[in-house]
């Protein structure tokens, strides 16, 4: 699969959201948030500052979901990304 011009393929990542109290959020309250996270599967052409590989947040509101060959990947322009990688000891904070 290859992506064209400023399109990134994604696949979304399930996120374990904790408070700093230490109560876990449900996957439907990690949902509400406005960005999401990703693993970027394949950059478009002309996207030059994200590679393959690498963890992203993007806003989910410009986003889109596509089936490619059986399987369900994210579609984003390279505008909507917001955060590319993080430290593994990263939580992000509740809003």
């Amino acid at each position: 699969m290859r992506a064209i011009g400023k399109y990134i393929v994604l696949n979304d990542t399930k996120e374990k959201v904790v408070s700093n109290s230490g109560i876990q959020l449900s996957a439907q309250d990690v949902d509400e948030f406005r960005y999401k996270k990703g693993v970027v599967v394949a950059p478009g052409t002309d996207v030059t500052s994200i590679k393959k590989g690498d963890k992203i947040y993007y806003d989910k509101g410009r986003s889109f979901k596509m089936m490619i060959d059986g399987s369900s990947y994210t579609i984003i322009r390279e505008d909507d990304v917001v955060v590319v990688g993080e430290p593994d000891s990263y939580e992000p904070p509740l809003l």
